[in-house]
């Protein structure tokens, strides 16, 4: 085995890891295929300097499979000018999907293909042709079984009709005028929105823009903008409007919002799966107290008249006497029918 030819190189220009990770492990199996390949013309494949291509070359030196024993390691040789690698050949084997990556895909694609207006439909839908070609010639069992039943559909109803108008004040950097319903206030409110994306989440289609309303970045449920206008106005956000990472869910509490406490039977303990919280604290009969912070504490209110009793709420006293004062004209409504 021989190391780097170390110290006459130039440095190689900085990169990201995740390029150079990509590159790397694309260029074992490459070289393995050409042994004695000239290392000026890996540099051409690659489209990197031969001294980046020594810097990696370095690098795969150190690597192997688990154990770190010289035999667990990729030998490499460059010094020559010729590339030759050897005990890489796990590496070398291609890349297969198991069965529930296969099927993600599938899905991921089918839904992407179900987008109301996509441009590039027709893409997406060649693209999901390759894919479950290669899957059935790869003879994975279960996934042709699994994939004819998924069937995609977020269209979410009357929000689809609304996509088309969105995206084109997207397009065209118009602002939109909002009536629109908010559920925790039982009102229906009318803002003006810069455009800044469209995206479905759970199945909902939802506007995130820049509220001149709020004076910040807020997403808009498609299916709750009762009335929506596009502007003859310029609808480019401002400098300081960040999209929001929507990985952890659309309810996501802000620093200042107050905690809610709230004490859950049994049966009701997926709250606490379902909505982040700050705090949790069991009870030896099964119960589970959580603080739940949050900026509209309405709609958990409504959470424990729906409960039947599984959801009640200790703090603030405010809202757990305005839920109780619910309940009682509710039972006084039914008696009096």
């Amino acid at each position: 085995m021989t190391g780097a030819r170390a110290s006459g190189s130039r440095r190689p220009p900085a990169e990201s890891a995740t390029a150079r990770l990509d590159r790397l492990l694309t260029m074992v199996p490459w070289l393995l295929r050409r042994p004695g390949v000239d290392i000026a013309e890996a540099a051409a494949e690659f489209g990197v300097s031969t001294e980046q291509i020594e810097a990696d070359l370095a690098l795969i030196f150190l690597c192997g499979t688990p154990g770190g024993m010289p035999d667990d390691l990729i030998d490499a040789e460059w010094e020559s000018g010729k590339v030759f690698l050897g005990n890489a050949d796990t590496i070398a084997r291609p890349l297969r999907l198991g069965v529930d990556e296969a099927i993600t895909l599938i899905v991921g694609l089918r839904t992407l293909a179900a987008v109301p207006g996509l441009s590039d439909r027709e893409v997406v839908e060649q693209a999901m042709a390759k894919i479950e070609q290669a899957i059935g010639t790869a003879a994975l069992p279960g996934v042709d079984a699994a994939s004819s039943r998924i069937h995609v559909d977020i269209a979410a109803g009357e929000a689809s009709g609304l996509l088309g108008e969105v995206r084109m004040a997207l397009t065209d950097r118009r602002r939109l005028h909002l009536h629109y319903v908010v559920p925790s206030r039982d009102e229906t409110t009318e803002r003006d929105v810069d455009p800044m994306r469209v995206t479905t989440v759970g199945g909902h289609w939802y506007l995130e823009g820049w509220c001149h309303r709020s004076g910040d970045v807020r997403l808009f449920r498609l299916d709750r903008i009762q009335e929506l206008t596009v502007l003859d106005v310029d609808g480019t956000p401002p400098a300081q409007a960040r999209s929001r990472d929507l990985d952890a869910g659309v309810f996501q509490p802000r620093e200042g919002d107050p905690v809610v406490e709230l004490t859950l039977a049994q049966g009701s303990r997926w709250v606490a799966d379902y909505y982040p919280h700050e705090w949790r604290r069991e009870h030896p009969d099964g119960r589970l107290d959580v603080g739940i912070r949050t900026a509209h504490v309405e709609w958990l209110g409504r959470l424990a008249w729906q409960s039947g009793g599984g959801v009640s709420i200790r703090e603030p006293q405010r809202l757990s006497s305005w839920v109780a004062e619910g309940a009682r004209q509710a039972v006084d409504w039914y008696d009096a029918r």
